[in-house]
């Protein structure tokens, strides 16, 4: 059985700060995808992961304190991949891929396009170049699993407030449409496969005391290639993890 929690940390020092160290021991994943690090290696102490038995692979961005994604393992990967081999995103520190015999886990943070329309449109491109980055890495990676901060609510069931929301960067139609076109190409949204409740999500506003009203959205999610549904065996939201805006999702597989 192999563990396998994402979780977009918005910023790790923080995290740190907050107990986050200690939560990881008692949740005890054997693969930990993180999102949002803003921080390279050198800018925390990695003794205290080390002591929990985990190898720490990093995918900074470019410009300090912001974006970046890393996987830390219990299981040593047979190879790593830094980046997607596109600059523009590979600058944005957005993909990381450890590779598991025939099994390859993803962390990836996917951009937003809140802050504007230049953003909005980056986020666009991205989402064409990304699913044809996926479609040929499937190729010669056929079992995928890939974690991270998509920043798009796939369904109505999975924002507070579809109807006010509806013109909203990580809720338009053609955002939506293209997680469906997604995982028709071969994909499984994992916590979907196995809960159909609504109210479940995995990012709050840190207004308007959103989080305790559960005013939510579910944008983290562990999207595995079809060819593992075999293997699924459980999966949770964690909102009880309270180090950041976002909370840990889970995802246990027969490995």
């Amino acid at each position: 059985m192999m563990r396998i929690i994402s979780y977009n940390l918005n910023g790790i020092r923080s995290a740190i700060s907050k107990g986050w160290v200690d939560w990881l021991k008692s949740a005890n994943p054997d693969v930990i995808c993180l999102q949002e690090l803003k921080a390279s290696p050198e800018q925390i102490d990695p003794e205290p992961l080390k002591k929990l038995g985990y190898h720490l692979y990093w995918y900074p961005a470019q410009k300090k304190g912001y974006s970046g994604v890393a996987v830390f393992s219990k299981i040593e990967p047979d190879h790593v991949e830094y980046g997607c081999g596109m600059k523009k995103y590979d600058d944005e520190g957005r993909v990381l891929r450890l590779d598991f015999g025939e099994l390859s886990v993803m962390s990836i943070y996917m951009p937003s396009g809140s802050s504007g329309e230049l953003r909005q449109a980056f986020k666009m491109q991205w989402l064409e170049d990304f699913y044809d980055y996926i479609g040929q890495l499937k190729t010669k990676r056929a079992r995928l699993v890939i974690c991270g901060d998509y920043n798009i609510c796939p369904q109505p069931i999975d924002i507070h407030n579809p109807q006010s929301n509806a013109n909203t960067s990580g809720f338009l139609p053609a955002e939506r449409a293209w997680v469906d076109r997604f995982l028709k190409s071969g994909f499984i949204d994992t916590f979907r496969y196995f809960n159909k409740e609504p109210h479940q999500y995995t990012w709050w506003s840190f207004r308007a005391n959103s989080r305790t009203k559960n005013l939510g959205w579910r944008i983290d999610y562990n999207l595995v290639s079809t060819n593992l549904e075999s293997s699924l065996k459980r999966v949770a939201i964690l909102p009880e993890a309270r180090h950041s805006d976002h909370c840990p999702v889970l995802l246990e597989i027969d490995y």
